[in-house]
C-alpha cells in the first residue's frame, strides 16, 4: 500500500511538474509572439496621398486629445540610429506653438522639420528641403502656416525691426502686396499668401520639380489654427 501510495504520489508529482512546464512554454511562446509584434516594422515608402492623411489623422487625434504618441519607444531610437526614413518633410514657421510632431502626433524619424520664423523659402532652406526629398525620399511637402503670424504681422504692418529681424519680412512682403486690397482680415490673407507664395518659389527649385514630375513628390500648404489646433489644407 505505501508503495501504490507513494507511485501515486510521483505520477501525480510528474503530470504536475509536466502541466507546469507546458504553463511555462506557454508563456514563453507569449512573451516571444508580444516581442515580435513590439518590434519596429521594417519602414514601408508611402504615396504622397497616403503620407498626407497619416498627417491630418494625427492631427485630428491631437485635436480631440487622443494622442497615440507614435514612434516614441525606446526601441525606436535604435531603428532610427543608423537611418531616417521621414514619410514627409514639413517647412513650418519657428513659432513656439507650432511644433510639428506634437500637432500631427508623430515620433521620432517621421517628420523632416524645417523650420524659420514665417515659413519662408530661402537657399538654407531650400537645401535642407532638397536633401530631404533627393536623399531621403520624402514624397510630401507641407507649407505650413499659421493663425496670427508673428513675421507675417510684422510684414503687414511693415514693422520697423532690430537686426536681422528684418530678413523674414522682406522675404514676406511680396506675398502681402498680393493680398492688399482682398477684403476681410489682412493678416489672415497674408498668412494665406505667404504659404502659397513659397510654395511658388520652392517650385522653382529643378531638384523638387524634377521629384514632382516622375510623380515622386507632392507639394501641399497648410494653415494651422491656433485656438482649436487644427490643421486646414489650403494649397
Amino acid at each position: 500500500m505505501k508503495y501504490l501510495i507513494e507511485r501515486r504520489d510521483f505520477l501525480k508529482l510528474g503530470v504536475t511538474g509536466a502541466l507546469g512546464m507546458m504553463v511555462t512554454a506557454g508563456d514563453l511562446l507569449w512573451q516571444v509572439e508580444q516581442a515580435q509584434a513590439s518590434t519596429p516594422a521594417t519602414p514601408k515608402s508611402l504615396s504622397a496621398d497616403a503620407a498626407l492623411q497619416k498627417l491630418l489623422a494625427g492631427n485630428q487625434r491631437f485635436v480631440e486629445h487622443k494622442p497615440q504618441y507614435p514612434d516614441q519607444y525606446a526601441a525606436r531610437l535604435q531603428e532610427v540610429a543608423s537611418a531616417q526614413h521621414p514619410f514627409a518633410t514639413i517647412l513650418s514657421c519657428a513659432d513656439s506653438r507650432v511644433p510639428p510632431e506634437i500637432i500631427f502626433d508623430q515620433g521620432i524619424g517621421d517628420i523632416f522639420d524645417v523650420r524659420v520664423a514665417g515659413n519662408i523659402s530661402t537657399p538654407e532652406t531650400l537645401g535642407s528641403i532638397e536633401y530631404a526629398v533627393a536623399l531621403l525620399g520624402t514624397p510630401l511637402l507641407m507649407v505650413l502656416g499659421h493663425e496670427r503670424c508673428g513675421a507675417v504681422t510684422a510684414a503687414v504692418h511693415n514693422e520697423s525691426v532690430p537686426g536681422d529681424i528684418g530678413s523674414f519680412i522682406k522675404a514676406i512682403k511680396p506675398a502681402v502686396a498680393r493680398v492688399k486690397k482682398k477684403p476681410g482680415d489682412a493678416v489672415e490673407n497674408a498668412v494665406v499668401a505667404n504659404v502659397q507664395y513659397q510654395i511658388e518659389r520652392l517650385k522653382r527649385s529643378k531638384v523638387l520639380t524634377g521629384q514632382i514630375k516622375s510623380g515622386k513628390l507632392k507639394i501641399v500648404g497648410g494653415r494651422y489654427d491656433l485656438d482649436t489646433g487644427s490643421v486646414t489644407v489650403i494649397a
